[in-house]
């Protein structure tokens, strides 16, 4: 089947926000506190534009943010404020979840993770406000209203589901009365919101109680996985993926967009899929994915945070094996998978999309326009067990004016795998400092400089398309053309 894709660049645009730089997924609070997780951090940030991180269990025992002997309560606040310090001090600010309970407010010993994140309610409601009030009074005295004014407070972490909780709406709902009111009592500007839920769930309901009760919810937020039984979270079965829509996330984003009417949305987790060892996240697969979910997400979301941005993340344990199917973008050396490398190219674009005509089973095209420049952004994407194959590309650009040449940047089975160089040295456990530099040299998507045939102010260009592969040219204009 032909591949034929056109764009006129002086054709009909839309914008194109950086949204899904927003924020980035990271895992259990004290992790920020290692000197790995920060270079990885500030790496992340630097390269590709993250300007917010999220965490769970910010309140939880080991950080000592709330603990006690009896019925004296000890609070905390130092460690938090160390991992706020590092993200102010390179230009980032968190997305704060506000889990889990501290034990001596807890009203059972349900936990979640290895690291045992107490799930239950409060015990004592009024205590718990007191918590996040005092916190919360604590950051803007230390920061400065205006500083903690443009962060976002988010209330616990997917109360639908049983694992994070009794999985019932009237128990969220009140916890999330308490913290809205305890944090509006600091200072009404703060931006607070929900319900955090898992698979898109509660949004209606979330806001109908609101409304009811007079509450604030400044943003909407939720999850969601291309692995969810949507309507039954946490099932992420095999013959579940098998039915799963090509494009399933974009689907359930517009009917997000709908019901949260004018609040922002913000997805504070979206991933590959909801399994936290699945090789495809170490994959070309997961840049494929990652590309067109985003492309697809423009114009719906202010907010898109994958999960997670390193594999520097303990939930069941902190696994040694390099390539071990974390949900990170980096491994835990720091090793950059294919997933980062994508973030790398969407956060190359420009902010200006063009309109693309042409359409195809599993490859997509996107064309942005930048300072001086115009990238077309090709995916050959399919599900698990969907068919798919090398595709040949052709693309005609018109109204290029006077390009001065492209290059190319791919990501596939044969560039920027370093997966694939690692299982050729026959998957070492362990690296050694060459081997990590060999991988990360694997790792790098280079551009490469490609020549096109220019006339009439317009290019014709062929692109070939491995399976499950990205790839984006890029042409520069001189300045009177890149206006």
């Amino acid at each position: 089947m032909a591949v034929n894709f056109s764009c006129d660049l002086a054709g009909a645009s839309s914008a194109l926000p950086h949204f899904w730089e927003h924020t980035i997924g990271s895992g259990h609070a004290p992790l920020a506190l290692r000197a790995d997780w920060q270079a990885q951090m500030r790496r992340s940030h630097d390269e590709l534009g993250f300007g917010h991180v999220r965490m769970h269990g910010l309140l939880g025992d080991d950080m000592g943010t709330l603990v006690g002997e009896g019925d004296r309560l000890f609070y905390s606040f130092f460690n938090a404020d160390q991992i706020f310090d590092f993200l102010l001090s390179i230009g980032m600010k968190p997305f704060v979840e506000l889990s889990f309970m501290p034990s001596i407010l807890a009203s059972g010993d349900k936990t979640v993770f290895h690291y045992r994140g107490n799930v239950t309610p409060p015990k004592d409601y009024a205590q718990w406000a007191m918590l996040i009030r005092k916190l919360v009074a604590h950051w803007v005295e230390r920061y400065g209203l205006a500083e903690v004014r443009q962060w976002f407070f988010e209330v616990w972490n997917e109360p639908n589901l049983d694992a994070f909780g009794s999985g019932k709406q009237e128990d969220y709902f009140k916890l999330y009365r308490y913290t809205v009111e305890a944090i509006k009592s600091v200072d009404s500007a703060l931006k607070v919101g929900g319900p955090a839920t898992a698979a898109n769930a509660w949004i209606d309901d979330f806001i109908g109680f609101c409304k009811q009760n007079g509450l604030h919810a400044d943003f909407i937020s939720t999850h969601h996985y291309p692995t969810d039984a949507f309507g039954e979270p946490g099932d992420d079965t095999e013959a579940q993926l098998s039915k799963s829509r090509r494009s399933v996330l974009r689907d359930e984003t517009r009917e997000v967009r709908r019901k949260a009417g004018d609040r922002p949305v913000y997805y504070t987790e979206w991933c590959t899929s909801s399994n936290p060892r699945d090789p495809m996240h170490d994959e070309p697969y997961a840049a494929a994915f990652i590309t067109k979910t985003i492309m697809e997400a423009n114009g719906l979301v202010q907010g898109y945070s994958y999960w997670t941005f390193s594999d520097i993340f303990e939930e069941n344990y902190f696994p040694s094996v390099p390539f071990q199917g974390g949900f990170g973008l980096l491994n835990i050396h720091g090793i950059a998978k294919p997933a980062y490398r994508a973030y790398e190219l969407l956060h190359a674009l420009g902010t200006e999309m063009m309109t693309v005509e042409g359409a195809h089973p599993t490859v997509d095209a996107w064309v942005v326009r930048g300072a001086g420049s115009a990238t077309v952004l090709l995916t050959n994407y399919a599900l698990p067990r969907h068919p798919i194959a090398v595709e040949t590309v052709h693309l005609k650009l018109d109204n290029a004016g006077a390009a001065k040449g492209a290059t190319i940047r791919r990501i596939d089975k044969e560039h920027a795998n370093a997966k694939g160089r690692w299982q050729e040295m026959g998957s070492p456990d362990y690296l050694n400092a060459a081997v990590v530099a060999e991988l990360n040299a694997v790792s790098r998507c280079e551009p490469e400089s490609n020549a096109f045939e220019f006339e009439d102010g317009a290019v014709d260009f062929e692109v070939t398309l491995p399976p499950l592969s990205v790839a984006a040219v890029t042409f520069e204009f001189s300045a009177r053309d890149g206006d």
